[in-house]
């Protein structure tokens, strides 16, 4: 097993969380244009996709941290994460409903990272 610092641990969590973050608003930033029926390319100058591709950014720089401290294979894994943030958020600022499955495959999620890192 990999130990790494807890600033780092953080950011393994911290950064998906991130990428989640982003992914909400590039739904926000798909949903105007698809009420706008402006050309895809708008898109560009719309501040929430601005918005999403910085956070993107950052997270990008964050992970290049990570990666500097531990090993990939370590690393990785944390990224399953996101597929528990992106729902979550996705209920919460989006007002998505979240079905008995995602609990369970959150569990699994959960219980598939454990194994990992243990």
């Amino acid at each position: 097993m990999t130990t790494a610092s807890l600033p780092v641990m953080g950011l393994l969590i911290f950064t998906p969380l991130t990428i989640a973050g982003g992914q909400i608003l590039f739904k926000k930033a798909g949903e105007n244009l698809a009420s706008s029926g402006a050309p895809f390319v708008t898109a560009f100058i719309d501040p929430i996709f601005i918005l999403a591709v910085a956070i993107y950014g950052g997270a990008t720089m964050l992970w290049l941290y990570v990666l500097k401290n531990v090993p990939l294979t370590y690393a990785y894994s944390f990224m399953a994460l996101t597929f528990i943030f992106v729902p979550i958020l996705a209920m919460l600022f989006l007002g998505e409903k979240l079905t008995p499955k995602y609990f369970l495959g959150l569990g699994l999620v959960i219980s598939g990272l454990l194994i990992v890192q243990s």
